[in-house]
């Protein structure tokens, strides 16, 4: 499967330890050149490291969007390593791209691209029995990576991984 991710993704996932939870799902994940500045900048020394170790792995590589007119229209609504993403992923044909901010995911979607983000990556993985539950991660999410999440977002995953208490 092809896939093409904006910061966010890796970024947060590095951010909890949980980069394996890509690297189970998308056997190379591809990544702008804005992407991997941005990723190189990551404040925490230890998901900095876990970053780069996959760049050094290979299966995050990067490369550089080549159409530069679709790309100067996608920096009209949406910052860099969106806008990148979205290209590099339109010119690759990509299976999936990995966006989590709404803005980018509408863009993506209109572009007709399959899109997916973090909750997604989770609810994944819990299907393939990578973790047990969705919800200490998310609460993971939130406390080390300052994830937002909507509280209806946040209840419609849960709800999809069988989560979602009666009372809540």
């Amino acid at each position: 499967m092809l896939a093409v991710s904006n910061t966010s993704p890796v970024s947060n996932l590095a951010s909890i330890g949980r980069l394996d939870l890509l690297k189970s799902q998308f056997p190379v994940i591809w990544i702008p050149t804005g992407v991997a500045g941005e990723l190189a900048a990551h404040p925490d020394p230890a998901a900095a490291m876990d970053i780069q170790a996959a760049i050094r792995e290979q299966w995050i590589r990067t490369a550089t969007p080549g159409d530069s007119r679709l790309l100067n229209v996608l920096l009209l609504d949406l910052h860099r390593g969106e806008a990148e993403a979205i290209a590099l992923a339109s010119e690759m044909s990509a299976d999936m791209v990995l966006i989590d901010e709404r803005e980018g995911r509408q863009i993506a979607i209109k572009a007709g691209l399959s899109v997916t983000g973090v909750p997604g990556v989770l609810l994944r993985a819990k299907k393939m029995g990578a973790i047990d539950a969705v919800k200490p991660e998310i609460l993971s999410l939130r406390r080390r990576a300052r994830f937002f999440l909507s509280a209806s977002l946040e209840a419609r995953v849960l709800a999809s991984a069988g989560e979602l208490d009666n009372d809540e």
